[in-house]
């Protein structure tokens, strides 16, 4: 039997070091980790390598159920997944378990997932809403733009008067080629 380890946080602004710590102190070795959103590839190629890594016996261990996937489908298809290779998860907040295999516990497994499906779509809900509220008030999203409307009324101009190719405005303005077309399909 082996404590194996699997840490995960969404986005690469978000920290590992606090999950893995609390891993390394359970004592998980190996620890599978990394930094991705629940639903990306990546994330089910890291998912994947656990599972073929655990052995009958084996108890894998995350720090909170939602770390194994954003939505119930996921969280309840790698508990399977797991449960085929003959291994368990524990989450170290206590809240689940799956070596005990009562009806009961079975149950409370759909349920915790079902609740952490809830508040990950309380969360989009709320962040949309919040996106939405911004862009009516104005708020521009996305990365700056690097010239001014001055400069991009006489890119304009230029192209439609033929005076000058994308290339020699790229050159001129210090962009790329890709911006001085969007700026001629504005």
């Amino acid at each position: 039997m082996a404590y194996i380890g699997f840490a995960r946080v969404s986005t690469n602004q978000q920290d590992l070091t606090l999950q893995l710590d609390t891993l390394k102190s359970a004592g998980c070795d190996p620890i599978f980790h990394g930094k991705q959103s629940g639903t990306s590839d990546e994330n089910k190629a890291k998912l994947t390598e656990l599972i073929n890594y655990a052995r009958k016996g084996d108890v894998i261990l995350v720090t909170k159920l939602d770390r194994l996937g954003r939505s119930l489908k996921s969280v309840l298809s790698t508990i399977e997944y797991i449960h085929q290779k003959g291994a368990t998860i524990k989450s170290l907040d206590g809240v689940i378990d799956t070596s005990n295999q009562s009806p009961f516990a079975k149950a409370m497994v759909n349920l915790i997932g079902t609740f952490a499906q809830l508040e990950r779509d309380l969360i989009v809900s709320r962040t949309s809403e919040g996106r939405n509220a911004a862009m009516k008030a104005g708020t521009h999203f996305g990365r700056p733009q690097i010239l001014k409307e001055q400069a991009r009324n006489r890119i304009k101009a230029e192209l439609s008067e033929n005076s000058a190719s994308i290339n020699q405005l790229a050159q001129q303005y210090k962009v790329s080629r890709t911006t001085i077309r969007r700026i001629r399909d504005e």
